[in-house]
């Protein structure tokens, strides 16, 4: 995975709560139990925080985390920063 994939995770385990076992590149909000808020908060942070202009509402409701990564790449954002303004939000 590139190096955005490590932010993904760095995002679920410490805003999300997400244990680091649970995520997997075929890991999907679904199986790691993200409920449809969470899952959109999800969507908002990276929108917020990843460079580029990406419409993540066109990302399909089943998309894994690996669909994510290549999806932020092709739309050309690289930085994906977690900071002081990320949501906190809980399972």
């Amino acid at each position: 995975m590139s190096a955005i994939h490590p932010k993904i995770t760095e995002v679920l385990t410490h805003i999300f709560k997400v244990p680091v076992g649970e995520i997997r590149p075929d890991s999907t909000m679904d199986s790691l139990e993200m409920d449809s808020l969470a899952a959109a908060e999800f969507a908002v942070l990276l929108r917020e925080t990843a460079a580029g202009d990406q419409d993540f509402d066109r990302l399909p409701k089943n998309a894994t985390l690996a669909d994510i990564t290549r999806f932020i790449e092709a739309a050309g954002g690289g930085a994906l920063v977690v900071g002081e303004s990320a949501m906190s939000s809980a399972r």
